[in-house]
């Protein structure tokens, strides 16, 4: 079904960060109704901008002057294959219920990214991820509406080009998420434990496989303590998530004492890390708009901000990064008729 709204909504009042002007919002809850009007708005030449948890979503404070969709599609269908579920879940279906609703289940494999805001179908778009896990390790294929081919179809895993933090979805207006194909495992333990911190946290080595529960409550826990858990009465959730993606370069160009990841023939340093060591501490900002008092990587909503005064913290920060260490932040979360 699809539904106009006749008045004009504050975009603000649909994302994390809870930025955003207003502009005219369809709703969409089901996969005909989205086709439709992405459709319809293309026929028009309409610019097209979907909504879903919006919690990737700094959007300008003027707003969106094309077309607004509201994404609703829900299901989700699993089948059975000796100790594989493959499941069936649609774009709009909330993750973090999800995945509580695996970990219920028996089904191992996004433990780990257990607390992510948003819906479903934005996770391959950025190939979220965290504590070693991301989408990728488990997506078998995704439904879309392609918008050049005007049909519907089927991306392999091995089409989407998953890489750190995007796929051949993200920068492209080419296709809808409509849904996705994951493979778990029926498991009452999770898959291995990749990340230090979480494997510390479960004291357990890592490579080793902890109870589901266990897992999921060790990822909250973890998430809660750097304001990445969202709540309404705490200022600190009030963010996009981490706003700068960890930079990926050439060895040498590490910093000394930096932490650093193997990435293919480069090496992946923290974005906090520069951050912090760039003399920017938590709750730097202003009562607008402040880094996290409890972690650096998130940009927050002190109750009161505007986008751009989001974006003003942005430059500051990226800006102090690059002169100190010649290295240059981007950032992670969409922006919308806006940049910085």
């Amino acid at each position: 079904m699809i539904e106009v709204k006749p008045e004009p909504v504050r975009l603000r009042d649909f994302t994390t960060m809870r930025v955003g002007g207003p502009a005219q919002m369809t709703y969409a809850d089901d996969a005909e109704a989205l086709i439709n009007a992405v459709a319809a708005a293309d026929n028009a030449g309409s610019p097209v901008l979907l909504v879903g948890g919006g919690s990737n979503l700094v959007i300008a404070d003027a707003g969106w002057a094309g077309t607004t969709i509201r994404i609703g599609l829900r299901g989700i269908a699993a089948e059975h294959d000796d100790d594989t579920v493959l499941v069936d879940v649609a774009a709009g279906e909330p993750w973090d219920d999800f995945v509580a609703q695996c970990v219920d289940n028996g089904w191992s494999g996004v433990e780990c990214l257990s607390g992510i805001p948003g819906l479903t179908g934005a996770t391959p778009i950025q190939n979220v991820g965290a504590y070693g896990a991301e989408t990728a390790d488990v997506l078998v294929n995704v439904d879309v509406w392609d918008r050049q081919g005007f049909d519907v179809g089927v991306l392999a895993a091995r089409s989407c080009e998953f890489a750190y933090r995007t796929s051949v979805f993200k920068g492209s207006s080419r296709y809808v998420v409509l849904g996705v194909r994951l493979a778990l495992v029926r498991s009452p333990l999770s898959a291995p434990i990749r990340y230090a911190e979480l494997a510390r946290t479960l004291g357990v080595e890592v490579g080793d496989r902890a109870p589901l529960k266990a897992v999921r409550e060790a990822v909250l826990s973890l998430r809660s303590g750097k304001g990445m858990v969202l709540d309404v009465d705490d200022h600190d959730t009030w963010s996009a998530g981490s706003f700068f993606t960890n930079p990926i370069i050439e060895a040498h160009r590490v910093p000394e004492h930096a932490p650093s990841w193997p990435s293919g023939d480069l090496v992946k340093t923290s974005a906090a890390w520069l951050i912090e060591h760039a003399g920017f501490v938590k709750g730097f900002g202003n009562e607008r708009a402040a880094l996290s008092t409890k972690h650096t990587l998130a940009l927050t909503n002190r109750g009161g901000a505007a986008t751009e005064d989001i974006l003003a913290l942005a430059r500051t920060i990226r800006d102090g990064v690059l002169l100190e260490f010649g290295i240059e932040l981007r950032p992670e979360p969409l922006l919308i008729g806006c940049a910085l």
